[in-house]
């Protein structure tokens, strides 16, 4: 089956047709933000209208919470104008359509495990540190998402009791510690303020603050990998973003994981999929919905 699979981000939204993995006809806009609702209802009505009679069903992969059909967030301000969103119903006008929507986070998670053997990974995550964090789940194999499309916001899990407040109004969550926006946070106090880009140059030469904050995040997501072990049965953690992709980081997390009991530990591997995760995932998703039906 063909779908017409978009990704909505903070800053783009990517529309492409989705055959097999294969994508096709691939395009790129720009998120509105001005007047942004009204102009995200355009744009979704024009992106719709471009592959009219080209695909069987819709599936969004979006940034923020779906619940209900509804676009939010734990932090509202983060989506402008677009919070509360009606997402379903916008899409809805324009096609009669299958439609599924998914949290971004979710959507790569089913990108990343569609190549795994159920009976050898049943249970499994995505962590994406990048700007903030964020994760999809699967249990026995299939994608958790919740009544209220919450499940996968680890990021938002405690890792500091007495660390910086959290945009979600928490203070000291995950995100708050090991995100780029984090790191940009405090390195923004140095005599020379960096860029997590530049903390991480310097980090891979030794600078000694520069490596203080990457270990900082890095053991973090340890223990957020841990805790999924230990209360899930996680077998196989697969973690991106441009933080957890970034040289040499993954080797820190693995190695404040091998510290821990072994009850602790399982595979931890790199993403292999990047910039179409979100296509390629909410596609699958959508698929195996319909394959239920």
């Amino acid at each position: 089956m063909r779908c017409l699979a978009l990704d909505i981000g903070g800053t783009k939204i990517a529309a492409a047709l989705v055959e097999n993995n294969q994508i096709q006809q691939r395009q790129q806009i720009t998120t509105p933000q001005d007047d942004a609702a009204n102009a995200m209802h355009q744009a979704l009505a024009t992106l719709v209208q471009q592959y009219v009679g080209q695909f069987d069903y819709v599936a969004v992969a979006s940034t923020g919470i779906i619940n209900n059909g509804i676009l939010t967030a734990l932090n509202p301000k983060n989506l402008g104008g677009l919070a509360e969103f009606p997402l379903q119903d916008s899409i809805a006008r324009h096609t009669d359509k299958p439609i599924f929507l998914l949290n971004d986070v979710q959507a790569a998670a089913c990108a990343e495990y569609q190549h795994m053997d159920p009976q050898e990974v049943p249970n499994f995550a995505f962590i994406v540190v990048s700007t903030g964090v964020g994760g999809g789940i699967i249990l026995n194999g299939e994608l958790q998402t919740g009544p209220n499309g919450v499940v996968g916001h680890i990021g938002h899990s405690l890792a500091d009791p007495n660390g910086e407040m959290c945009g979600c109004g928490r203070r000291g969550c995950v995100e708050a510690v090991t995100a780029g926006r984090a790191i940009e946070r405090d390195a923004q106090k140095w005599d020379k303020p960096c860029s997590p880009k530049e903390v991480f140059a310097l980090f891979r030469e030794n600078d000694e603050k520069a490596t203080a904050l990457v270990h900082r995040s890095a053991k973090a997501i340890a223990n957020l990998v841990a805790d999924l072990v230990i209360c899930l049965d996680i077998q196989h953690v697969v973690i991106g973003g441009s933080v957890g992709l970034a040289d040499g980081y993954l080797p820190l997390v693995q190695q404040y994981m091998q510290a821990m009991p072994h009850f602790y530990h399982c595979k931890l591997s790199t993403a292999k999929y990047a910039g179409d995760a979100g296509l390629i995932g909410a596609a699958y998703w959508g698929e195996i919905v319909l394959a239920k039906a």
